[in-house]
């Protein structure tokens, strides 16, 4: 069992690594879909890069969240990212590699990676 100090350090350390509840306007926002069907596709370890990416990379204005179905199971796993001011991008079979390659990208360098977004799959 670990100490309520323990317990707490453990909680800001996960804190620090992610803020989930900033309100929609303020920074980028990553929404990782995280139904049994994304699940099923891969969409754990895409979930854990962008948070390890975004982590490592220490951006600040962006948070990383989960949401259930987005509606098209055949191009799970589902990213959708919404930046202030921007139409809602949606990436789709994802992994973690392509999740990456978003993060140094999209995220970094404001470049949507277009080979990755629905519109190239349909």
């Amino acid at each position: 069992m670990k100490s309520i100090a323990e317990l707490k350090e453990i909680r800001e350390q996960m804190q620090s690594r992610i803020n989930m509840r900033k309100e929609e306007d303020e920074g980028i926002r990553v929404v990782v879909g995280m139904a049994t069907c994304g699940i099923a596709a891969g969409a754990r370890p895409v979930l854990a890069t962008f948070v390890d990416e975004i982590g490592r990379r220490n951006l600040q204005d962006v948070t990383v969240s989960q949401t259930g179905c987005i509606g098209v199971c055949r191009l799970e796993p589902i990213v959708e990212i919404y930046e202030p001011g921007k139409e809602k991008v949606t990436y789709v079979k994802m992994d973690p590699e392509k999740a990456a390659r978003v993060v140094s990208e999209h995220l970094v360098n404001h470049r949507v990676v277009e080979e990755y977004t629905i519109g190239a799959a349909e």
